[in-house]
């Protein structure tokens, strides 16, 4: 007799849709199946992009994102939830009144300002707004160094930088805030609980396919602690991932491709291999 399938942690969702699947709620589900996680998913906004860049953007109905996420969440009990563009005002009160009914035990924010090509994903009133509404209920805030310098109004050059705005952006309600820096030459992201910075450091991967780390980053967070791990061993664990996925990226279009979030399904030696030990430093003042 087969032994039962153990149900891995449900991990929730709530994002915008990007048809190509580099980033959104497709990027989201394939990052959490690779993490070891359940994905379920609420679409905040439906797009019209290719790889070449956001053409433009609907909100999906708050009346109909709301009776989704109380029927979903009436049922299914997620132990994270990764939220990523937030659409509006209307958007962000539904999410808000949702985790306040259902209580999720680990909530990851991606705030989403603006896509790689330039256009915004949420309007200036609905982005205040979430600070209010849902920075409260926040586990991990996740930006990235235009994201954080547009949140607190610094200039982001160097880690201790990073380090003056996480602490600002903890200040507004979150019980961290790791501050992703990607967009320097050797990308350290930097980690704030409230009492402690940590830097996790990694070698720059080279690839013009890079579409989607901010959401794949956050998604992995979300399941690592869907599975039990400490904010710092899971903010490790995800970047890691992502390091390791930005390897195997590839093109698909005429624009920046995905990464492979797949990789570790795939039979090559290469996704085999990668030992993902000496992509990411851990140090702690």
């Amino acid at each position: 007799m087969p032994l039962a399938a153990t149900t891995p942690p449900i991990v929730l969702t709530i994002a915008g849709f990007d048809p190509t699947g580099g980033a959104g709620i497709l990027a989201d589900i394939k990052s959490i199946a690779a993490n070891q996680g359940y994905g379920v998913a609420c679409i905040t906004a439906q797009t019209v992009q290719s790889t070449q860049g956001v053409k433009c953007w609907e909100v999906v109905d708050p009346k109909l994102l709301e009776l989704q996420l109380d029927y979903l969440l009436t049922d299914l009990q997620p132990r994270a939830v990764k939220i990523g563009m937030l659409a509006g005002r209307a958007t962000v009160d539904v999410i808000a009144r949702q985790l306040e009914r259902h209580p999720i035990p680990f909530v990851v924010l991606d705030p989403v300002l603006v896509s790689t090509s330039g256009a915004r994903m949420v309007d200036e009133a609905g982005w205040k707004h979430a600070q209010q509404r849902l920075f409260p209920l926040v586990s991990v805030l996740t930006p990235n160094i235009p994201e954080a310098e547009a949140l607190t109004g610094l200039q982001l050059t160097k880690p201790a930088e990073m380090e003056q705005a996480a602490a600002r952006l903890r200040a507004m309600g979150p019980r961290n805030v790791i501050v992703t820096g990607g967009h320097l030459e050797r990308p350290v992201d930097v980690l704030y609980d409230g009492e402690q910075f940590a830097a996790l450091a990694a070698d720059r991967v080279r690839t013009p396919h890079s579409h989607g780390t901010g959401c794949t980053f956050s998604a992995a967070l979300a399941t690592n602690l869907a599975n039990g791990k400490h904010v710092h061993d899971a903010a490790v664990m995800a970047k890691a991932y992502v390091a390791a996925a930005l390897k195997q990226a590839y093109p698909i279009g005429a624009g920046p491709g995905p990464l492979n979030h797949l990789y570790r399904l795939q039979d090559a030696p290469a996704s085999r291999n990668v030992d993902p030990a000496p992509l990411a430093e851990f140090t702690t003042r």
